[in-house]
């Protein structure tokens, strides 16, 4: 079975495990590509990365396909990867692509304005966004007042930290005031390509059911219904004879 069969088969199962199985999300992932990370693009740990957070996409999404930003002092909205295009993502996407700014300094607020933009106003929806958000430390304490700010919209942060770097602000997320309710969670993973599909899916999915649930109880999010079952077309002698 293909890796990205397993990866989709322990999602499964950690979405019902959480009963998220009936949720429908759009899923994006934001990829830090300062000079530090360099090396995790160079062997393949950020293009693990990606497939591995497709797998959630793929069960959770309303259309299969993962969002993907890169930001550095800049950032890029990439082409969206599906289970069809995953291979050499990285490569021919990121690391081989002239158009993007890539190893230089890091600035958060940017990329997470425009994720924001994205999902609140270019493409509003009645399905929550889930959006993974992968930092290797030293993030701009100015983010602070962007996740305030979309407290009350259908968008939940997932930071994952990644490497030893100093993840301070991060370990503060769950004491920020001023917003409507909790719209974040943070995951410390130092070696992420050593960590398990299992353990992963379970952590990175820890807080999003309790944030639904409450987005859901405040009119943030919006009940989905079950989609009305199409009416079954009458065959020729069925339509003749009910005239």
């Amino acid at each position: 079975m293909a890796t990205i069969d397993l990866q989709k088969k322990s999602v499964k199962i950690v979405l019902e495990k959480k009963q998220l199985t009936k949720v429908t999300a759009r899923v994006g992932l934001v990829l830090d590509i300062t000079g530090s990370m360099r090396p995790l693009y160079k062997n393949g740990t950020v293009q693990n990365v990606v497939e591995r957070i497709l797998a959630v996409a793929d069960q959770f999404d309303d259309n299969g396909l993962l969002d993907v930003w890169v930001y550095d002092n800049e950032f890029s909205r990439l082409k969206p990867v599906s289970e069809k295009d995953f291979s050499g993502y990285v490569d021919r996407e990121i690391l081989n692509n002239d158009r993007l700014h890539k190893f230089g300094r890091n600035d958060e607020p940017p990329v997470m304005k425009d994720v924001l933009r994205k999902y609140v106003a270019e493409e509003p929806s009645s399905y929550p966004a889930f959006i993974v958000f992968i930092n290797d430390g030293g993030c701009k304490k100015s983010i602070k007042p962007i996740i305030e700010a979309s407290s009350d919209k259908p968008v939940f942060w997932q930071f994952v930290g990644i490497g030893n770097g100093n993840f301070d602000f991060f370990n503060k997320l769950d004491t920020l005031e001023g917003r409507v309710i909790d719209n974040t969670n943070f995951l410390h993973i130092e070696e992420i390509d050593r960590i398990s599909d299992d353990e992963l899916y379970d952590a990175l999915l820890a807080e999003f059911p309790f944030w639904l649930k409450e987005a859901k109880e405040k009119g943030i999010v919006r009940e989905q219904e079950p989609p009305a079952e199409k009416p079954k077309k009458k065959g020729f002698f069925s339509r003749l004879f009910s005239k």
